[in-house]
């Protein structure tokens, strides 16, 4: 249960730092690189460094500068696997409020995000 709760805590860690538009630090959770699978990306695995996340991440801030997540629930999954739903929420640059629910499975290996693997309506 041990390897469980830490899981958890690193998953709340990175909703923390997601919500102060910490990306450095965010992506300091994540190996260098780590798998992520996101509509974002298409529908294959794409490995993203360090400095790719928080690029990433970045411009979604720069663009949706309000952008919040919303942990709704938290699920651990065995030894390494901790499924967090949430929602994500901000305002689009015409000023328009939105709302995305969103499932993300964390795989986390020696204390580290090696996998996210995060799924979303894209319609």
């Amino acid at each position: 249960m041990k390897t469980q709760d830490e899981n958890i805590i690193l998953a709340k860690s990175v909703f923390e730092h997601f919500n102060k538009h910490e990306w450095e630090k965010m992506a300091g959770l994540y190996t260098d690189p780590a798998e992520f699978k996101d509509p974002s990306f298409g529908k294959e695995i794409v490995w993203q460094t360090h400095e790719q996340i928080a690029k990433k991440y970045g411009e979604m801030g720069e663009i949706f500068p309000d952008i919040h997540d919303d942990v709704v629930a938290i699920y651990p999954s065995g030894e390494k696997h901790v499924i967090v739903e949430f929602i994500s929420s901000g305002t689009a640059p015409d000023g328009t409020k939105w709302t995305l629910p969103i499932c993300t499975i964390f795989t986390i290996e020696d204390g580290i995000i090696t996998k996210d693997f995060s799924y979303y309506d894209t319609k």
